[in-house]
């Protein structure tokens, strides 16, 4: 079966297990790791099948096929009782949850990799349940090609991020923000690290990036991560799994601990931390290497996560990231830090994102990018403003995503502004003709701006794209009511932050005043 019908297969598979919950009394919270854990056993169970049929034969009177030779292959070594047929064949009556955590633990014990990764709580669901989901699970076709069960996956933990709401958001970007962090940042080849990796959407879209470009992901890069929750680490293990994929993912809580040992180590760093966190214990970082430029003194973790990313860079490394709004005009220490930032030449390209894109915040954000290989290069004074908040896809009422050609379309604006090569993988040759017909870059009202560090530096060290960018052409006359009302909306609500901040600094200086 061909990948581009896959669509279909996820669809019908999640419709199947989604109404199988909803007639059950289970929480979505409370399905989704024994049905993500059952995909990835139908997904073992499938290559260690194929892998089989091409041993047969392969073993003399003196060795016999075993656990290596399955290794070797590239393949986890399958026991009996972990075989999926076995666990189908199972009688009426039979307890499948203990014969699944059976399973499950036996695949650990012959794959070290996975020790304590794999769900073991199938003795939640009832036996009726897990005989349906395995029923579903077992309707995808056996000879379906490419990175097929790796999206599945994908598409089941989008879904249940988005029925969980804001606790599904701590573990899943939406894949389209994904994927115009990778396509921007383009990570052919290095050390990647993401300190708040979640489910790892940021490695499998940066391994699937190297792989359109005809190039082997395991070959040519390394995965980093780190993940303050356990039961999202094993997630996370799960995915890089599923997608043929291995990485160095361990817990922690990135605000206090380095696991990696980042400064000055990695490649490529590709995040989607927490926004606007509070309460960080600043006393525990102050002998820190991560913060260079030093600590915000206002209550808000942005510039923490701005300056880890920053620092873990190698000499040429590269940085994307989604980050606040807030930040990007952010007053007081926090400004102090972002102009030692733009000073420094590392900041490279801003990209304003409309809102509905996450499943947690219907607010607008910000992707940033640092490139600190531009120093020396004609882009070292410059840097890139796009605007992209009228460039979007509408999914449903609440929901808003990139089509492929938008994606490619944005990222093909940096591809010129660096004297790339534009890409048309996706069919995004007509949009890049409408706007830069000479196939040069150049600025477009309305859309992107290079601008100066001077020129930065004379709008009081902004990064907002929208102090750049402008409006285009009889934009002003041709407006949608709503969506003004919006943007003046988040405006208002950005405006609103910086507020608070200075609230806060004015009350701060004013306690230091009286006890002086």
């Amino acid at each position: 079966m061909a990948v581009g019908n896959n669509n279909q297969i996820e669809k019908r598979l999640w419709d199947a297990a989604d109404e199988m919950r909803a007639n059950s009394k289970l929480k979505s919270s409370e399905y989704s790791i024994p049905v993500l854990g059952l995909i990835f056993l139908r997904y073992a169970d499938q290559k260690f099948a194929v892998a089989q049929k091409e041993l047969e034969g392969k073993g003399t009177g003196r060795r016999q096929v075993g656990k290596s030779d399955y290794q070797a292959k590239g393949v986890l070594y399958l026991p009996e009782a972990a075989r999926f047929q076995k666990l189908l064949q199972k009688p009426e009556g039979a307890n499948i949850g203990q014969a699944i955590n059976d399973a499950m633990r036996a695949i650990e014990g012959e794959n070290p990799d996975l020790k304590d990764v794999l769900p073991k709580t199938f003795n939640r669901l009832e036996n009726s349940s897990l005989v349906e989901l395995l029923k579903i699970m077992a309707s995808i076709p056996m000879d379906i090609e490419g990175d097929a069960f790796g999206k599945i996956y994908e598409y089941f933990l989008g879904k249940f991020a988005m029925a969980e709401g804001q606790k599904g958001g701590e573990f899943f970007t939406p894949t389209a923000i994904v994927k115009l962090i990778v396509e921007i940042l383009e990570p052919f080849h290095g050390r990647i690290f993401d300190p708040a990796c979640g489910s790892g959407g940021m490695f499998v879209q940066s391994a699937r990036f190297v792989e359109t470009h005809k190039k082997n992901p395991s070959a040519e890069i390394s995965i980093y991560g780190q993940e303050r929750v356990a039961e999202t680490v094993k997630l996370c293990k799960m995915n890089l799994a599923v997608h043929g994929l291995a990485g160095d993912i361990r817990q922690g809580n990135t605000y206090y601990e380095d696991l990696h040992n980042s400064p000055g180590k990695f490649d490529f760093f590709l995040a989607n931390p927490p926004f606007n966190v509070d309460r960080v214990d600043k006393d525990r970082l102050k002998d820190d290497p991560r913060f260079p430029f030093g600590l915000p003194k206002v209550d808000n973790a942005n510039y923490l996560w701005i300056q880890i990313f920053y620092s873990a860079l190698s000499k040429n490394g590269r940085a994307g990231f989604v980050m606040a709004n807030s930040a990007a005009d952010a007053r007081a220490s926090e400004l102090e830090i972002r102009k030692k930032l733009i000073q420094d030449r590392s900041v490279d390209v801003m990209v304003a994102v409309g809102p509905n894109m996450f499943y947690t915040v219907t607010l607008p954000c910000m992707l940033w990018f640092l490139d600190k290989g531009k120093k020396g290069t004609e882009r070292q004074e410059k840097v890139l403003f796009l605007d992209a908040r009228h460039i979007y896809r509408q999914i449903d009422r609440a929901h808003r995503d990139f089509t492929p050609e938008q994606i490619e379309f944005l990222a093909n604006i940096v591809r010129l502004y660096r004297g790339e090569k534009p890409e048309n993988q996706h069919g995004s040759a007509k949009m890049m003709a409408e706007k830069f017909p000479e196939k040069k870059y150049v600025d477009v009202p309305g859309l992107c701006k290079v601008a100066t560090i001077k020129e930065i530096e004379a709008q009081g060290w902004s990064l907002n794209p929208g102090r750049y960018v402008g409006v285009a052409e009889g934009e002003a006359d041709d407006f949608d009511f709503k969506e003004r009302l919006q943007e003046l909306n988040e405006e208002l609500e950005t405006l609103n932050v910086e507020a608070r901040q200075l609230e806060e600094v004015i009350s701060i200086n004013t306690i230091q005043i009286l006890e002086s």
